[in-house]
């Protein structure tokens, strides 16, 4: 079997752990090259999230006459809506992240969304991921052609966490992959030790191929020691809280650990809400909200020099349907925390929900391409060059972004 055959296998056989390894043979450069200490984190909630009753125009009449069961009350009566400025509200199952919005770090961008009208889960997905919204063919994903672009030497410079590796970070850089829950410790093949030496006799050349292998080993050593640390420090003999938290955590540590993870990626699914969706809302924003708030917590001063974006494939339509649930959408909310976010603040034009302002007679408008609102974090936080946008974002043309960023 020729070596490259046996270190793709080897990489296969770790299922969802850690993958030390690049694609296509790219090595790692050392940690002491890297000058940007920014950090990014993107969480994607897949399915579809309704962001008309997670940021809710509470001030709207047009909002509760379309929604007779599923509208939220108002700020003040039993179960409403926490108020923001007088016109948005915030679903109370987010309670968590108020001190975020009040302390002016956490901001959201309302009627935002694709230029591509598709109502499939998978391509508005895809589109999303590889950032060309309607091009199908695109190979690779945005997050990794950012990491081309960015300053090189992060050992880890690239995680995702989660139990598939996501389009969104396909690409010839390497990216390391992290499973959730306990399953990101589990012990690989690789760590018997009788398989590691043979690796490491097998690729202990100076080849560009045993160079890679080398260094994605020590990069998971360097991960695993991290998350040993953390989950000894978070226990101290109570539960650990929902899956997302510890997740968020984790993520977290790797970020502020030796690692000097630059990039961070999290899918949560579960966000399809055609089917009793306040029961569903509820159930799901509440560990999200405690979620970002432990990711933000754990982070630290590390907070001040990181930016996390929220967003779904699109929202859903202004009407309930029959069964106390909303279907497939336009339009939808994004969130934004981090240090520099200007926050307290809800940001975007607002088109309304009066029929005659609706995207088909039936959706919320856009008004504010996604990736306006994604490009500021790329180009003033991660100080990435108009020509290297040009290359994150292909057949991309900038509007007016959002100033959401001091």
């Amino acid at each position: 079997m020729k070596r490259r055959k046996l270190l793709q296998y080897a990489a296969l056989a770790t299922g969802a752990s850690l993958i030390p390894i690049g694609v296509n043979g790219w090595a790692f450069r050392s940690v002491a090259q890297t000058k940007n200490p920014k950090r990014l984190i993107v969480i994607f909630l897949r399915g579809g999230v309704d962001g008309l009753n997670v940021v809710v125009p509470h001030q709207e009449a047009d909002y509760y006459e379309s929604r007779p069961t599923i509208a939220l009350p108002k700020p003040g009566e039993k179960g409403g809506v926490i108020d923001l400025n007088g016109q948005f509200g915030l679903n109370p199952a987010l309670k968590d992240i108020i001190p975020l919005w009040k302390q002016g770090n956490l901001a959201f961008i309302h009627a935002c969304g694709s230029t591509d009208s598709t109502r499939s889960h998978f391509d508005a997905q895809d589109y999303m991921e590889t950032g060309t919204p309607g091009v199908k063919d695109t190979p690779d994903g945005w997050m990794n052609r950012l990491l081309a672009v960015l300053p090189q030497g992060e050992i880890t410079q690239a995680v995702n966490l989660g139990d598939t590796p996501p389009r969104i970070l396909a690409g010839e850089r390497p990216v390391t992959h992290l499973a959730t829950g306990k399953k990101g410790t589990s012990p690989l093949s690789l760590d018997n030790p009788r398989v590691n030496e043979a690796f490491a006799s097998l690729y202990a050349g100076n080849d560009a191929l045993s160079l890679a292998y080398q260094e994605g080993e020590k990069a998971r050593q360097i991960l695993l020691a991290d998350l040993t640390s953390e989950m000894k420090d978070a226990n101290k003999g109570a539960p650990l809280p929902d899956n997302f938290a510890a997740d968020a955590r984790r993520l977290a540590q790797l970020m502020k650990g030796d690692a000097r993870t630059q990039l961070g990626f999290m899918a949560l699914g579960g966000w399809d809400s055609h089917v009793n969706e306040n029961d569903l809302l509820n159930r799901s924003l509440t560990p999200l909200g405690e979620g970002l708030a432990a990711l933000v917590q754990e982070l630290g001063p590390l907070y001040s020099q990181t930016a996390i974006i929220v967003f779904s494939e699109f929202g859903r339509t202004v009407r309930e349907n029959g069964n106390k649930g909303t279907d497939h959408g336009h339009g939808n909310v994004i969130w934004v925390l981090g240090g520099s976010v200007r926050g307290g603040q809800v940001y975007g034009t607002w088109p309304g929900l009066a029929e005659s302002e609706l995207y088909e007679g039936r959706d919320l408008a856009i008004t504010t391409d996604w990736r306006d609102a994604i490009a500021p974090l790329l180009t003033q936080h991660l100080q990435v060059t108009p020509d290297n946008l040009a290359h994150v974002f292909p057949g991309y043309t900038p509007q007016t972004p959002p100033n959401f960023l001091a």
